[in-house]
Order: structure tokens, then sequence, then C-alpha cells
């Protein structure tokens, strides 16, 4: 490569592919090595594009989808180009809107990389960092493989922590009929047809998971159980813009900011508008409504709301709302309020005890296979994820105070454990969610991953001066 100062990118789903492509974009050729390092075959599909399942596809219209802010239709417009769709007919929602299979976007993202890839510009290591060592100014990737690689920066890119198994399921934690992965599409794959199945949570996964199970004759009964019992909504019939302004008196408070979008929806009704757009204008403004709460009223946000506002802003796609629905109607899906309270394995079936909300009674229901859907564990990234946790060893990172991920500073660098940003570590992506605010959803991510390449070619440029004079 050009022999400059290396970035090493840790995690090449989109939000690190997505940096690494316009930190390319910006640099001139030669001015820094771009490296990825990324275990898939392919850079740009992730955790979430790299599913092979068809029935599984992106939750948001496709002119909603883009790798380059300001160019909304980027994707619609490359699946006309390439036909993607052609073969694909599911792939149009009534409303005449595309909702193509997930991997189907990591195509589109790949494609726009395999220039800077054949160019040399960026560098695919395809291996997981094992562990990460301080070495002089700069760092010393250790890889699963065995390799090693140099680097001058990082930017951490990786994907959420996969869910915790719930305390209370712990006790069956070896059993044969507990799926504790849900992106484990072989075992979902391996549930019978007659299967009793138990589906903890009920959002996005959840909605994925019972498409899967669908998708494969399976036509026994399904619990999908959460402790408020919210099922993911769907997307309006007709598209709106956006409608609100949480941000130029920015609530301070949660219950403030609860009142004002309750007002704003009823509104809305009034004029016979449905509450879709105003909680797509929350989301869009969502790092700056964030932002203005002090950390307790975060907190409070997190706990009181977070559910709520999770099933309405994560939307599931027509074509699996229309699985979820039939099987409502059919008698053979049904969703429960209620909490786990304890699980035993009983002759190779998993018998559970449940507490209704707002009851004091307990019930015991028997399944055969009991699937985990609760969401990221964000807490656990320490536990799960052995760069981020040598990289916590040595004080570079830090846990957010909210508890999403890792803290960082207004540049997007990493908070070391003395609450100094570290100068070199950048994170990009949903891992920087608890500082920066609202950032799961394509666009919000895409924005972030080019302010931080902005960012970290403002950081090269001055390293290159010091280097010029130092030399």
């Amino acid at each position: 490569m050009g022999g400059g100062p290396v970035v090493a990118i840790i995690g090449g789903g989109f939000s690190g592919a997505a940096t690494a492509f316009h930190l390319a974009r910006r640099l001139p050729a030669g001015a820094a090595d771009i490296v990825v390092v990324e275990p898939r075959e392919g850079l740009g599909y992730g955790l979430a594009y790299s599913t092979p399942d068809p029935s599984h596809r992106i939750n948001v219209p496709a002119s909603r989808m883009t790798l380059i802010s300001g160019q909304d239709c980027h994707f619609a417009d490359w699946l006309e180009q390439t036909g993607a769709v052609v073969d694909d007919a599911e792939a149009v929602a009534a409303n005449g809107a595309l909702y193509p299979q997930r991997r189907v976007f990591g195509r589109y993202v790949e494609s726009h990389l395999q220039p800077f890839l054949s160019g040399k510009a960026i560098r695919h290591v395809r291996s997981a960092v094992a562990s990460v060592e301080i070495s002089g100014e700069g760092y010393h990737l250790i890889l699963s493989d065995g390799g090693t690689l140099a680097a001058d920066a990082l930017l951490v890119a990786t994907t959420h922590p996969p869910p915790a198994l719930p305390s209370p399921l712990r006790s069956v934690a070896g059993a044969a009929g507990l799926v504790a992965n849900p992106y484990d599409l072989e075992r979902l794959e391996a549930i019978g047809r007659d299967d009793h199945v138990l589906v903890v949570g009920t959002g996005l996964t959840s909605a994925d998971v019972i498409a899967t199970l669908d998708r494969n004759g399976h036509r026994s009964r399904v619990v999908a159980l959460s402790r408020h019992g919210y099922r993911s909504r769907g997307h309006a019939a007709t598209h709106a813009d956006p409608i609100g302004d949480f941000t130029s008196l920015p609530a301070r408070s949660a219950t403030v900011l609860l009142r004002r979008i309750r007002s704003t929806i009823a509104s809305a009704a009034k004029q016979g508008g449905s509450w879709h757009p105003v909680l797509d204008a929350v989301r869009r403004q969502g790092q700056v409504i964030w932002q203005a709460l002090p950390l307790a009223e975060q907190r409070r946000v997190v706990r009181h709301l977070r559910a709520l506002w999770d099933v309405h802003r994560f939307r599931v796609a027509p074509q699996i709302a229309a699985v979820l629905d039939r099987r409502v109607a059919e008698g053979t899906l049904t969703y429960r309020a209620a909490s786990i309270v304890d699980g035993e394995q009983v002759d190779g079936r998993i018998r559970v005890t449940l507490r209704p909300r707002r009851q004091s009674t307990q019930t015991t229901e028997t399944f055969d296979k009991v699937v985990i859907t609760t969401g990221p564990a964000h807490a656990d990234v320490f536990r799960t994820n052995t760069a981020i946790a040598a990289l916590g060893r040595t004080g570079l990172v830090r846990l957010d105070q909210v508890g999403f991920g890792l803290e960082t500073d207004g540049q997007g660098h990493s908070v070391s454990t003395s609450g100094r940003p570290t100068d070199s570590i950048f994170v990009s992506g949903p891992l920087a969610r608890g500082s920066v605010g609202e950032l799961m959803g394509i666009p919000e991510v895409t924005a972030h991953a080019e302010r931080i390449a902005a960012e970290i070619h403002q950081w090269l440029g001055y390293q290159t001066a010091l280097r010029r004079k130092a030399s």
C-alpha cells in the first residue's frame, strides 16, 4: 500500500465499510493505508446484511437507504441500474415501495467499496482482532488467525453484542431446545413444524425469527413474550413528511419530551394524519434531543420509554408484517406481556414460569423450543468483544454512562477511563449511540460515518504536519 499512516478499522459491517468508503474518498493516493479487519468474505454486510434468509428484508423503503447523505435514492437508483430485485416479486409492497432482501443492501455497499479495494486504497484483512496492545505511539493488533497488524490509529466499528440470556433461564443454558443466538439460521431451521415455540422478545429480531419459522413451514403455536408485550409497528400506507419541531427549545426532561410528542401526535390526528411522521421527526432530530437531556433524564428515557420508542421507531417491512398478521389471525401467534420467573428442563422440553404483567399470580407453560430475541446486550461489549476488552484493560475506552456502548467525545474519539479523549481511537456506528443519540438507522449511521471520516482525515493531516516538522 502507500506507506503512510495506517488506520485500522475493527469491523467491516456497514459502519466500518461506510467510514472506510468516505475516508478513502477524501484521501489523495498514498496519504494513508486504510485496513479493514473483518472475518466475513465481503465488506458492508455485517450481521444485519449478511443473512441468507430470503424472508429477511430491509425494514424501511429502499428510497430511504443510502451510503451517501443527501442522495436519498442512491440505493434505489442502484437497484434499478443493476436489476437486483427483478427476480424478487415480493420486494414490491402494496404501495409500490421497494423492500429488498437484506443481503441485497450488503451487495450494494460492497459494490461501492470495490473500486477502492481494487485500487488498494482500502485493504480487507479477512480475520478478527483478538487483542490490541499499545506499541510506541501506535497499536499492535493481534489477529485471530495468528497474524499481526501495526496501526497508527484505530476505528472501532464492531457490531452490537448478542442478546444476553435472561437470568431466570440460565438454569436451562445447556438445553437442546434453547436457541440463545437468534442469528443462528441453522438452529432456527432445525425447529420442527409442530414445535411449540416461545420467542423471548417482541421487536424486529423476534419478527425476523417468526418469519423464518413461517418460511420453513412451521404451523404450530408461537408465543412472543416481553415485559410490555409491545409488537413492532408497521409502516404507514402512504408517505408523509416529518411533523414536529423538538429541537428549537429541546426538552430537558423525559416527561416534557413525552408530553410534546403525544401533543404533536394528537394534533396530527386532528388533521387526519398518523403518528408515523411525528416519530419520523423525533428520529431525525434524535441526536439533538438526546444531547439536550441531562444524564439522569437520558437514563429515565432508557428505563421507561425505550420499549415504547423501539416498537414505533423500528418498524417491520410490510412483507413480514403480513406474516405476523396472518399468524395472529390464524391463532398460531400470540403476543403476551409477562416476565419470566424461572425455567427448567422437563423430558427434553423447557418448562417456563411466567408472571403476567400487572398480576401477582404465576403460570407455567412447556415449550419445545425457546428462542432469545431480547436485543443487544449493550453493556456486555467488554465481555463479548476481545478487542474492545483489551482496549478497556489499557484504559483507552470505557462504557458510556447510559449503557449503550462506548463513550465518545464530540469529535468521535473514544473516552478513556480517566475521562480524557483518546486521540487516535475513534468509534463509528451504533456503539457510539449513548453519547451521540439516535444512531441505529442507515441515514443516521451514514451521516455519522461521514463525520468520523472527516475527523480521521483531519487527524491524519495533523499527523502528516507533525512528521514533516520533525523531518
